[in-house]
């Protein structure tokens, strides 16, 4: 059980730090956060024109709408400009707060990989390696990837950048640790 909580801890630090790493220093996630020098009057159009916090997708058909009708909005807006908005009626910013809910799931993250491998009956450290790498791209596929598919992202490559990068640090960690002989 040390030997898992650690392996966690650890871990979870990893997975942390790169994921800090690209989103400040790297700054991989760039193209989807561009700045405009027009964000006061956006943000003050969607706020006067916006009746509460939500995720918005545009055009959208109002919910009573039959498919028919959708579909013939969707096909008369192709090739027409779109937008997703997430809209917050007001900006809340706990740094600390956000850095420990995020280091507490990647923790947590990695103690259910390290479950998993523990499962394994003939573990070493390339199945370690590899198991985590896969992992990740789970990860990525399952969000991100599926995500972009419909709702294009713009840094769709960071995130495979992280899925493999921070995924593969993880295996190396954990490849090290959890198959290394005591002494």
């Amino acid at each position: 059980m040390k030997k898992t909580l650690i392996a966690a801890i650890v871990g979870g630090i990893v997975l942390f730090m790169w994921q800090f790493l690209s989103w400040t220093a790297l700054n991989l996630h760039s193209a989807s956060q561009q700045y405009t020098p027009k964000q006061d009057s956006i943000l003050q159009m969607l706020k006067t024109n916006l009746d509460k916090e939500g995720g918005y997708y545009m055009p959208s058909a109002p919910p009573e709408t039959s498919f028919e009708g959708m579909e013939k909005l969707a096909a008369e807006n192709v090739g027409k400009p779109w937008a997703s908005v997430q809209y917050h009626a007001s900006l809340e910013y706990n740094m600390g707060t956000n850095m420990v809910r995020g280091l507490v799931a990647d923790i947590f993250i990695i103690w259910l990989l390290c479950w998993i491998l523990a499962k394994i009956a003939s573990n070493n450290f390339t199945t370690t390696f590899t198991a985590s790498i896969f992992v990740g791209l789970i990860v990525y596929l399952n969000s991100s990837y599926t995500s972009h598919i419909w709702y294009p992202m713009f840094d769709i490559r960071a995130y495979l950048i992280d899925a493999i990068v921070g995924w593969g640090l993880v295996g190396v960690w954990l490849g090290w640790w959890m198959n290394r002989q005591p002494k």
